[in-house]
């Protein structure tokens, strides 16, 4: 964060020792070392934080994605003409579908062909 190196402490002690005395030195050290701590702790905190609700929130967002994909073929099967409760009708509510498509072989014909054979 703060590219401090030796020679820049070493400087900033020094002028400390001059302004505060070497009586009242190391207690400010002590305060501003507490509150560095307090603030690399809380910083530490709000990252940690920060991370992990992105974390979340990128695996919350296929699962929401799956759940609205879901709900639309739940909705879109309701509304198909296969489950509307109007298209089940019973077996004596008319001819068989599958019987009055199927074509009925016409008999008259082959016995016809088969008498002007035989005279």
């Amino acid at each position: 964060m703060f590219d401090v190196g030796f020679a820049e402490v070493f400087l900033l002690a020094l002028i400390g020792l001059l302004v505060l005395g070497p009586e009242r030195l190391p207690g400010v050290a002590r305060t501003l070392g507490g509150f560095v701590r307090k603030a690399r702790m809380s910083w530490i905190s709000l990252r940690n934080t920060i991370e992990s609700e992105l974390e979340e929130a990128d695996l919350s967002k296929p699962i929401k994605k799956t759940s609205e994909e879901l709900k639309k073929i739940g909705k879109d099967l309701t509304e198909a003409s296969v489950f509307k409760p109007g298209n089940f009708e019973s077996d004596t509510a008319g001819p068989d579908p599958v019987s009055a498509e199927t074509p009925k072989p016409d008999l008259r014909q082959e016995s016809d062909s088969g008498k002007s054979d035989n005279v």
